[in-house]
């Protein structure tokens, strides 16, 4: 049996952000609660939907939180925790990249918790203690890459102990996702490309993962064809292809939804934590090694390959390769500041739970060491 489920209620296109005031007075209305709003930046205060918000002229009480933080800890969260645990929240939005929606839904399941310190957070996260009610979420995406608004799981980094926790519930996706095309296309080039090439390893992943099902299966094909057959257009500023990797991110994020990653995020997490590779860049660089580890164990390999328009993971290299180049990205470890004597200190440190065990093919130690000094 083949079992597909992601109950989230998808909006996407240019202008779909305008439902955002009729899906939180769905939400809100019943329970005279009031809307937590996070956004990246004081920019998104003052697009004209939200200004209206945050001004009550839809009869909302909405508290615009400001955060910036790519990456956020435990520490972080905490943060946020603290500044809303006393307010009557109805709804929560998170608006921004990846970071954004993983505190939100984060914020979700802990905010009717009682936490005094972050001893107490690190305990709920491990044992998944979290509220009784959680709160629902809205997810507005700002760059198109992470397919976090269609999943029910959130990274948090620990950096004092040295390893990155998973926020995760069945409970905590999204109410609504709006996806919105003129949100994401004033992306920086490089930010643009490095998150279409995480919506890419998400499909790719989703498609040999262990977990996959028929339905992942199409969907993360018609992800992977959809990014890579307008990639380019990002270079010329074309708002089609920003509107194709969109498309295709909310594709790939419905994708792994159901399948979660495998070796390339497990992989990948110590390469953002020792040496600050935004993770987008840091999976993208995996992504060919992997493949090429992987492609026997793939019972399906050639409409793969003819998704990303490549005959093999050589072929996917010099691909992955001239895209980040061209993007002013650095396409190797040693330019960003790792040093090869400490790859095999680091090894240990890739095999996360959840994710190097849903790869086709086990990775041992001296595999994965061997893969980082490819990508050296």
């Amino acid at each position: 049996m083949q079992h597909y489920y992601n109950p989230v209620e998808v909006y996407q296109g240019a202008g779909v952000l305008e439902k955002l005031p009729q899906v939180l007075h769905n939400l809100c209305v019943a329970s005279q609660g009031e809307v937590l709003l996070i956004a990246w930046s004081e920019q998104v205060l003052h697009d004209p939907v939200i200004n209206a918000l945050i001004a009550g002229e839809h009869g909302l009480k909405v508290h615009p939180l400001i955060f910036s933080v790519s990456n956020p800890s435990v520490q972080d969260l905490l943060a946020l925790y603290e500044q809303s645990v006393n307010l009557n929240i109805a709804a929560i939005v998170g608006i921004g990249g990846g970071s954004v929606l993983d505190v939100a839904k984060s914020l979700c399941c802990i905010h009717g918790l009682k936490l005094n310190n972050v001893d107490e957070l690190r305990t709920a996260i491990a044992s998944k203690s979290f509220a009784a009610q959680f709160l629902p979420w809205v997810g507005i995406p700002t760059t198109a890459g992470t397919g976090s608004e269609v999943t029910c799981w959130a990274t948090i980094w620990d950096p004092e102990l040295n390893v990155k926790r998973s926020v995760e519930s069945p409970l905590n996706y999204a109410k609504v996702a709006l996806v919105d095309t003129n949100l994401s296309a004033t992306l920086p080039l490089p930010l643009a490309v490095s998150s279409a090439l995480d919506a890419a390893a998400h499909a790719i992943e989703s498609y040999w993962a262990r977990g996959s099902n028929f339905v992942s299966r199409g969907l993360a094909l018609e992800a992977i064809a959809t990014i890579m057959e307008n990639i380019d257009g990002l270079f010329a500023h074309d708002f089609n292809a920003h509107d194709a990797m969109a498309r295709g991110s909310l594709l790939a994020g419905l994708s792994f939804s159901n399948t979660k990653t495998t070796a390339c995020h497990s992989l990948s997490y110590p390469l953002t934590m020792h040496y600050h590779i935004p993770h987008g860049v840091a999976v993208s660089l995996l992504l060919a090694p992997v493949l090429n580890i992987n492609l026997k164990a793939i019972p399906e390999p050639q409409p793969l390959l003819q998704a990303l328009r490549v005959k093999d993971a050589t072929e996917l290299q010099a691909r992955i390769t001239s895209l980040l180049e061209r993007a002013q990205i650095k396409p190797r470890l040693s330019l960003w500041g790792a040093k090869e004597e400490d790859l095999a200190a680091i090894a240990p440190q890739c095999i996360t739970k959840g994710r190097a065990d849903n790869n086709p093919v086990d990775l041992d130690i001296a595999t994965i060491t061997q893969i980082l000094h490819t990508i050296y």
